[in-house]
């Protein structure tokens, strides 16, 4: 078995060594096994597995699918490689092999490349409703008539304003978002949408959501685009007991179907009467089922978009209260 400490010392101190990646795909029945086995020889003890998944055209219903094959990774610093320790792991492998398949070990080099800076080369600043353009900190861009452009970094979390639904939901915020307006933006993401809200004259935006780096994000891009002081953002969604009560203007939901369907009743109540909803992450398939949950609490449809399978909705709630 290969020692590991030059690696620990590669990947801190010397930021050009190359790397080794070994590779294999097997049968779920081996991943414990093989997982252990590469652990031995790559950097730190460490493995990446990559499991087969089976979803939704929306994300939704995400499940490992057993039947098809799992990638097991680890990574050796040139300073610890040895070709003999490929040929130990081969021989493991085969009699590992001899009770549940097993792929062919594949071996490539890598060098320690800067990859952030590789892929911020294809991030360029781009227009993502008919008013609001997103830019990346690392290149500039000057309004144009009544542009608003929101600074954001796409490393820091989902909602980059690229995919479908969030430029169909820009376009419901500059459709309904009014000047001093108060917003809810439920399930934030980046922080795109409740940035893009408060850049088109909303005076506040509250912003919520499950995943704790999503508030990380927002908080820091908020930041980033001078609107700090006018937005809060808590871990948590929307409905009794969640971080946000009471009645806003707009109430943004860029999620997916499932979730739109079982927050019905807490969106359409934290929506005033008279208020707007912009509805995304919805498939076409499961429009109808998040229309009629609407519906029959009051909020009916007043825009439809669609890009793709993508479909993004503004409903209006009733006047009555």
């Amino acid at each position: 078995m290969s020692g590991h400490s030059e690696s620990v010392n590669a990947a801190s101190h010397q930021p050009d060594r190359a790397w080794y990646e070994l590779a294999i795909d097997v049968h779920a029945e081996a991943v414990e096994p093989v997982s252990a086995l590469l652990a031995s020889f790559g950097y730190n003890d460490g493995v990446a597995i990559d499991e087969p998944y089976v979803q939704d055209g929306d994300g939704d219903n995400l499940q490992i699918d057993v039947e098809k094959p799992f990638t097991i990774h680890t990574w050796v610093a040139d300073s610890d490689y040895r070709p003999e320790i490929v040929e130990e792991i081969r021989t493991a492998l085969w009699h590992l092999g001899m009770m549940r398949p097993i792929g062919d070990l594949r071996v490539s080099t890598l060098a320690e490349e800067d990859w952030a800076n590789a892929w911020k080369e294809h991030f360029t600043v781009h227009r993502i409703g008919d008013r609001v353009v997103v830019r990346p900190p690392w290149l500039a861009y000057d309004a144009q008539g009544d542009e608003v452009v929101v600074e954001l970094d796409p490393g820091m979390a989902f909602g980059t304003g690229l995919h479908p639904s969030t430029r169909l939901s820009t376009l419901g915020v500059e459709q309904v978002v009014s000047p001093g307006g108060r917003v809810l933006d439920v399930g934030t993401g980046s922080g795109i949408l409740a940035i893009a809200a408060l850049k088109l004259g909303a005076a506040h935006v509250d912003a919520v959501d499950v995943e704790t780096v999503a508030v990380r994000a927002t908080v820091e891009n908020a930041a980033r685009n001078g609107v700090a002081n006018k937005v809060d953002v808590r871990h948590g969604s929307v409905g009794p007991g969640e971080p946000f009560q009471g009645e806003y203007d707009v109430v943004l939901a860029n999620i997916i179907a499932r979730i739109l369907i079982e927050l019905a009743d807490a969106v359409v109540v934290a929506t005033r009467p008279g208020g707007s909803m912009v509805l995304a992450g919805i498939i076409t398939e499961r429009e109808a089922d998040v229309v009629a949950a609407f519906s029959k609490r009051g909020a009916d449809v007043i825009t439809r978009r669609q890009e793709e399978d993508w479909v993004s909705l503004v409903l209006r709630r009733s006047d009555a209260s």
